[in-house]
């Protein structure tokens, strides 16, 4: 059971993500259709994650806020924004190269009311397996320390 969830908006074209509590492997298949259905949308003008009051965020979770910011440069030439005010989230940010692919503030964000949680999505083990090895592969391709850091992960997906 995971401790975290993850809530979304769009205000004119503006989509909030907030991360509340520990960010797992669990939440990450109601992130990928969210991320897609950013991308679909016809009136976007930018991304801001809100990891405020985020404890934890794990690898995949990482991988798939990699992919939503290649994503956001390749479709509208922009890096969406990060807003962290923990220093541990910080510098994990800042060792997985986040620093480069992402506008990184630490002022909160307004209107926390307007939020409401990602429903929670049922995938299968493939589907899960899936979405793990993309998001690692994603991170790998961010630098070298994240590519050591993650090869014998990836390789061990790729095999099973």
């Amino acid at each position: 059971m995971s401790t975290g969830r993850i809530q979304f908006a769009e205000m004119d074209g503006t989509f909030v993500l907030k991360f509340v509590g520990e960010i797992r492997l669990t939440l990450c298949s109601a992130l990928d259709a969210t991320i897609e259905k950013i991308f679909s949308s016809l009136n976007f003008s930018s991304i801001v994650i809100d990891l405020t009051e985020s404890r934890s965020i794990d690898s995949t979770t990482l991988g798939l806020l990699a992919k939503l910011s290649i994503l956001s440069r390749q479709k509208v030439g922009m890096l969406p924004t990060l807003v962290t005010t923990h220093p541990d989230i910080t510098r994990l940010l800042q060792s997985m190269g986040f620093d480069q692919v992402f506008n990184i503030v630490n002022t909160p964000l307004p209107c926390p009311e307007c939020l409401t949680d990602l429903p929670s999505q049922d995938q299968s083990e493939d589907v899960v397996k899936a979405k793990v090895l993309e998001a690692h592969r994603i991170l790998m391709s961010l630098n070298e320390s994240n590519r050591e850091a993650f090869h014998d992960l990836v390789t061990a997906l790729e095999r099973s």
